[in-house]
């Protein structure tokens, strides 16, 4: 079980400094509105932060593109609204060095064949649901999340939108309690990010072939390739360490939507 809440809190507190600016096509009269700062919470989404920025803005937009679907993007890249912001932000700007992440809010043009749209927060929310749905499937055969009470979801999301840390865990610890004598999770819910923006999903085994719990070492191996050898892996920000065994790393430093988000770093 997930009971080490002094490194579910750290987890819980990551945050990324972000530069909001304005896109100058965009913007009525000759006036340039000043950038916006933000910390953002890691574990959160940019649909959650958007009507900070947008109220932040809009007074320089025009009123016909107001009440667009608002979009961001990094370097012109736009950002996939229905990931969690720290695995955009370590896809995208993967060395941290200690100074705010420049992203540009679009009122207008929004690249439909590139993103998923998240016009509400109430879409987002299912998103964020049939996500858990998955990752209990693969740790319980989706038996705890199909338990809960429509009350216990809601309180679920309401922790993470509102930066609940407490009100999320209360009812996120039934779904990091293993499951069976071992102590483990039927499959370890993981998405593998490499060079692209496009994660890959495999069905990973808690534990090796001698029935001991497998560690990050074991699965760099399983992964690699003899033309692409893999020589870490990262997530939140930081590498891991390559004794670290899965089952731990999916009860402590799973996100909220309860996969684990790695990168993998290839040998250059």
């Amino acid at each position: 079980m997930a009971n080490d809440r002094e490194i579910l809190r750290m987890i819980w507190e990551g945050q990324i400094a972000i530069c909001f600016q304005a896109d100058s096509e965009e913007i009525v009269g000759i006036q340039q509105p000043e950038s916006f700062y933000l910390m953002v919470s890691r574990l959160s989404y940019l649909p959650l932060v958007t009507d900070k920025v947008k109220k932040y803005f809009i007074r320089y937009i025009s009123h016909e593109q107001q009440d667009g679907n608002v979009w961001f993007d990094y370097n012109g890249i736009p950002l996939k609204l229905h990931y969690p912001i720290g695995v955009i932000y370590d896809q995208l700007h993967p060395h941290e060095d200690g100074v705010p992440w420049n992203l540009t809010i679009h009122f207008s043009k929004f690249p439909e064949e590139m993103l998923v749209k998240i016009s509400s927060r109430e879409l987002l929310e299912s998103h964020f649901m049939a996500c858990l749905k998955e990752a209990d499937v693969l740790k319980h055969r989706g038996q705890i999340i199909s338990s809960m009470q429509k009350k216990d979801h809601n309180q679920l999301w309401q922790g993470l939108s509102n930066d609940k840390f407490d009100q999320f865990w209360a009812i996120n610890r039934r779904l990091m309690e293993p499951s069976g004598d071992q102590d483990i999770f039927k499959c370890i819910p993981i998405r593998l990010y490499a060079e692209d923006d496009v994660y890959n999903q495999k069905l990973i085994a808690p534990l090796n072939k001698t029935g001991q719990k497998k560690t990050i070492g074991e699965l760099m191996a399983e992964l690699s390739t003899p033309n692409k050898k893999i020589v870490e892996i990262r997530t939140h920000g930081i590498g891991i360490h390559e004794e670290a065994n899965l089952q731990w790393l999916s009860e402590h430093l799973s996100y909220p939507d309860n996969f684990l988000h790695l990168f993998l770093i290839y040998e250059s």
